[in-house]
């Protein structure tokens, strides 16, 4: 069943491309992407034998993952006067 200008099968077409794309991408994901480094890439202090282990591909220690982790990212406000919600009350 197409749609519009679209040829038969066309949809079924990019939804599986969506899924391979999507498979792709959670492959090179799950892969590190280079060995773990032995000492971090922000302060440059040893990062721990079992760490390495634990996460593969790990560039970071303990503290500046903590940190990186911990970071807010700022974010605009909620625009209330043009939602739906306030308009109902």
């Amino acid at each position: 069943m197409a749609g519009g200008w679209a040829r038969d099968g066309a949809v079924n077409e990019q939804i599986e491309a969506s899924i391979a794309d999507e498979l792709q991408r959670m492959k090179l994901q799950s892969r590190p992407a280079s060995p773990s480094l032995r000492n971090c890439a922000e302060c440059g202090e040893a990062i721990p034998e079992a760490r390495r282990n634990a996460v593969p591909g790990v560039r970071l220690c303990v503290e500046c993952q903590a940190e990186r982790d911990g970071a807010s990212i700022p974010r605009g406000g909620i625009n209330r006067r043009g939602s739906k919600d306030s308009q109902l009350k």
